[in-house]
């Protein structure tokens, strides 16, 4: 079976990442950024991407990735919701507030009764949103390699052909996944990302993931 081509929105580290991840295990990518000249370097690194608008690469993806800032994230699903409709769509956004950590503990501008995910899904009723990625650093994202053997990944989504989708992914890149149902689960894991970041903004410690441990 043909591996599906893939459209990363975004242009930070988590995009750049990704894509080259992707790249790496022999997909088709294009980059989507309002700014091409940002992922100049990028392109040199990984010369078989591609780069266009937010809206080429959603167009180009069958399976689309959300890398942006999550201030972001509603307004940029929204100018491509024609080309994101009935497509998977890896969310690793986390609605990181503008003001600085507290004590190591990020602010959010959602709360407990709210996501970002749920927006975004709110926003693009006819897409497949899928959160994943979205609870480490992005130095770990592709094929990490623990002493303790796979991390976990936490997903939710509506769709569970998406998940499907999404899980075959995080497999490919090593990881474990633990589905926790609908999108309103992505209330909970979110604020994971809160958790992973304090031993990094206390101690300077980043290399780290969770693991789900079952009886």
């Amino acid at each position: 079976m043909s591996k599906k081509k893939i459209g990363i929105l975004g242009s930070g580290a988590v995009a750049r990442t990704l894509g080259a991840g992707f790249l790496s295990h022999g997909y088709q990518v294009m980059m989507g950024t309002r700014e091409s000249t940002k992922l100049d370097d990028w392109m040199m690194e990984n010369p078989k991407g591609s780069v266009g608008s937010v809206k080429d690469a959603a167009a180009f993806g069958e399976l689309i990735v959300l890398a942006v800032k999550g201030d972001a994230a509603v307004d940029i699903v929204t100018s491509v919701a024609n080309e994101l409709k009935g497509k998977t769509v890896m969310d690793t956004t986390n609605p990181i507030a503008a003001a600085p950590p507290v004590n190591g503990v990020l602010k959010y501008f959602t709360t407990l009764e709210d996501s970002l995910m749920e927006r975004a899904q709110l926003a693009v009723p006819n897409a497949n949103f899928v959160k994943a990625f979205s609870i480490v650093g992005n130095t770990l994202m592709v094929n990490p390699d623990f002493p303790g053997g796979r991390a976990t990944m936490f997903i939710c989504g509506n769709s569970n052909q998406a998940k499907k989708e999404a899980i075959d992914v995080l497999d490919l890149f090593g990881w474990d996944v633990e589905d926790f149902g609908k999108v309103e689960a992505a209330r909970a894991i979110e604020p994971i990302c809160m958790l992973w970041c304090i031993p990094g903004f206390l101690h300077n410690r980043w290399s780290h993931a969770l693991k789900l441990v079952k009886t």
